[in-house]
C-alpha cells in the first residue's frame, strides 16, 4: 500500500489565531497516523510561485490522507485557520520506486 502526503504551502495572517488551528490539528492527525516530514524551515523557491511557510504530511495510506482532511475533526480545525491562512494543498499518493 502507498503512502499518502499533504503538501501544503501557507501565507500565516495571524500568528497569533493559527496557533488554535495548530492546537486542533494535532488530534486528527494522530489518529490517521499523520507525521511532519517538513514543517516550515529554511526554503529556497527557484521556480514558479510559493508562499511562506511549506509543509509535507506523510500519511500511513492515500486513503488515511483523504479520511483526516475530511474527518469532522479536521474539518472543524479548518474553521479555525481559514480566516487567518491562505492555504494550497494537495493530497497525494506516494510512488513505489521499486526495490534499492
Amino acid at each position: 500500500m502507498l503512502k499518502g502526503y499533504w503538501i501544503g504551502r501557507v501565507d500565516i495572517a495571524d500568528t497569533e489565531r493559527y496557533q488554535a488551528y495548530i492546537a486542533a490539528n494535532a488530534e486528527p492527525f494522530r489518529k490517521y497516523g499523520g507525521r511532519f516530514l517538513v514543517r516550515a524551515g529554511r526554503f529556497e523557491n527557484p521556480e514558479g510561485a510559493s508562499r511562506s511557510r511549506n509543509v509535507v504530511i506523510e500519511f500511513p495510506s492515500y486513503q488515511a490522507a483523504l479520511d483526516c482532511w475530511k474527518s469532522p475533526e479536521y474539518q472543524a480545525a479548518l474553521r479555525l485557520r481559514a480566516p487567518v491562512a491562505t492555504v494550497d494543498l494537495v493530497i497525494i499518493e506516494g510512488y513505489d520506486c521499486g526495490p534499492a
